[in-house]
């Protein structure tokens, strides 16, 4: 843990060193620049490059940090120093206040949405007769009031916060909340389903994020404005200027808004110090270029176009470890989230009369059925049945209508996802929804985090999820480098993670080869053995009627038939409303319903192991 923190140590130093070497006053002024906006590119750079909520309106934070303060020190001679704590707290609230309704909104929808809030302030501000606010000289007291006649300790003041929001990002990246906002960033169901409650994690990294902002807006007013007005704290030059420095830099690390920050500041002020009399608006031209430069040579960022060169240059990737190099805690998969088993053949799920409409198409109608502890159930049906509808009904993405689904005797309908997850409910996808910019390992440990709260023991879990699927040994590949099959083991090893008593299976053999459908049933009965209970959607006959215990069958929101798979495809209705005449025929004496001996699939890593390592 402390060698992470060698790195913010190293800027920290550099910090000093630049502040005693230099000598005139508008050079200090620059470097204060460099830190005030690199503080408040991190605080963007919290939830909206770690989460991936794009925020116009972050300038909100700034403003109301530094009004706050200065009114409390026009008004009631209150030190700065604590009207700063004050400022912070005041745009936590503020934070609060906006997120709650905000977050309802997502995409374009919430960035356009942050843009009213700053607006709304600055015309408060002007209501209120506070168009030009200066900060009365303490020349008793400058200490007290911030007022300091060395430029050099609003250096120090500005590398304290500057380095105060690195420790804080530095914390995010490497916590659970930071694992759930880079998995919610990527794909905010599969985050959600796998146990993130995403409205909660973004509300509170905005919260977070409004904090460093408003401790920026309060030293840019004190060592920079002297008087404040809305237009110079609340206007949108605040918010270009932080996008420019997180987006040259990169987005969605701690070193990006640094990076942007050291190089942009620096290089505008220069202009607009040389030409600027000329020139006018110069900086923004600037902006503007470095903006268009970027987009079209290092559209992620100078940081991360760096780190993709770095990788591309290693002769190996050092960063992938086996897992099988860890030697997990064995623990039963059913048994770690610290819940009574529930013994094989007793309702473990119950769904009661499930209603779902569409514009008036029944999407579902009146579906009910029992599932029951340690058995594998079926879920068929010809396309548009209702089955995928069935399964978001089940796990919370969709309130049903009418009916009621009851799970260890709890009604859960109408909970979110994530609840339903810490529940003991794990879901896969019909297309798998990895997290494309995490590896292996951390897509698995996403779903580890819900019964863990460390990153160590999210990773062992992790690990010995990925042996349990045989993907050990491809823990440190991104999901882009993975194969079809691959890519379901490593959602299967996500699910698993999550200690799940239920797991609701979405054509887990979809596009697998005869070889990979083998290895995936294969773990599906190793996964039944294990203790956990299973329901799966498939289209693939051959693999179900071998596979499942019993079978329900959908047709246009419908249940039409349940029971034993060799009663249920002989059944009249399901033959007509999905097999065909056909495949019975087939299934009777043709090869397609030959029995398939599993070959070993002779991929890197393949070794499985036992499964109670979960």
């Amino acid at each position: 843990m402390l060698l992470d923190l060698v790195p913010i140590a190293l800027v920290v130093l550099a910090g000093l060193a630049l502040t005693l070497l230099l000598g005139e006053r508008y050079h200090h002024r620059v470097l204060q620049l460099v830190f005030i906006w690199a503080t408040m590119g991190l605080a963007w750079n919290i939830i909206s490059g770690y989460a991936g909520q794009t925020s116009f309106g972050h300038q909100a934070f700034f403003g109301v940090g530094a009004y706050v303060t200065v009114l409390l020190v026009v008004t009631f001679r209150l030190t700065p120093w604590i009207g700063l704590v004050v400022g912070m707290l005041a745009a936590m609230m503020a934070a609060v206040l906006i997120g709650f309704p905000t977050f309802r909104l997502a995409g374009i929808y919430f960035a356009l949405a942050t843009l009213a809030y700053p607006l709304i302030l600055r015309i408060l501000m002007d209501f209120l007769g506070y168009q030009e606010v200066a900060i009365p000289m303490m020349r008793t007291r400058p200490v007290a009031f911030m007022q300091f006649s060395d430029p050099r300790a609003y250096d120090v003041l500005a590398l304290g916060a500057l380095a105060a929001t690195l420790v804080l990002s530095h914390w995010i990246e490497t916590s659970r909340l930071g694992y759930a906002l880079r998995a919610l960033k990527e794909n905010e169901q599969a985050a959600e389903a796998m146990g993130v409650d995403t409205f909660r994690a973004k509300m509170f990294a905005y919260v977070l994020s409004a904090a460093p902002a408003a401790v920026a807006g309060v030293i840019y007013t004190h060592a920079i404005l002297f008087i404040v007005t809305p237009e110079a704290v609340f206007g949108v030059l605040v918010i270009v200027q932080t996008l420019v420095v997180c987006l040259v830099g990169g987005v969605g690390s701690k070193w990006g808004p640094i990076i942007g920050s050291a190089l942009m500041v620096p290089l505008s002020e220069m202009l607009d110090a040389t030409v600027g009399d000329r020139l006018p608006g110069i900086q923004g031209v600037v902006y503007g270029g470095a903006l268009v430069l970027v987009m079209i040579f290092a559209p992620e960022g100078i940081y991360w176009r760096w780190q993709t060169i770095a990788r591309r240059r290693r002769a190996t990737d050092t960063s992938v470890e086996s897992a099988t190099a860890v030697a997990p805690t064995p623990r039963m998969v059913a048994d770690a989230a610290g819940r009574p088993s529930v013994e094989r053949g007793a309702p473990l799920l119950d769904v009661r009369g499930v209603s779902k409409a569409f514009l008036g198409l029944h999407a579902l109608d009146d579906v009910s059925f029992t599932v029951r502890g340690g058995e594998i159930l079926g879920v068929i049906g010809p396309n548009g049945a209702g089955k995928t509808t069935l399964f978001n009904v089940l796990n919370g993405f969709l309130a049903p209508d009418r009916g009621d689904v009851r799970y260890r005797d709890e009604s859960v309908a109408g909970l979110r996802p994530s609840a339903i997850c810490r529940r003991g409910v794990g879901r896969t996808f019909q297309v798998v929804r990895a997290f494309p910019h995490l590896t292996v390992l951390e897509n698995v440990m996403v779903g580890a985090f819900v019964r863990e709260r460390a990153p160590g023991p999210a990773r062992e879990r992790a690990q010995a999820a990925l042996a349990a699927v045989g993907l050990a040994a491809r823990a440190g590949v991104v999901p882009g480098g993975l194969t079809t099959l691959d890519l379901r083991l490593m959602e299967l090893a996500r699910c698993l993670a999550t200690a799940p008593e239920l797991i609701l299976l979405d054509e887990p053999l979809a596009g697998l080869s005869r070889d990979g459908v083998d290895t995936m049933m294969t773990l599906v009965r190793r996964v039944r053995d294990a203790g956990v209970t299973v329901v799966i959607i498939e289209h693939t006959m051959y693999a179900v009627v071998q596979l499942v215990d019993r079978l329900v069958v959908l047709d246009h929101g419908r249940r039409v038939a349940e029971g034993l798979p060799a009663d249920v495809v002989r059944d009249p209705a399901v033959i007509e409303a999905y097999l065909g005449q056909r495949w019975l025929t087939r299934s009777m004496g043709g090869p397609e319903m030959a029995p398939h001996t599993p070959q070993p699939s002779g991929r890197p890593g393949g070794a499985v192991a036992p499964l109670d390592a979960c």
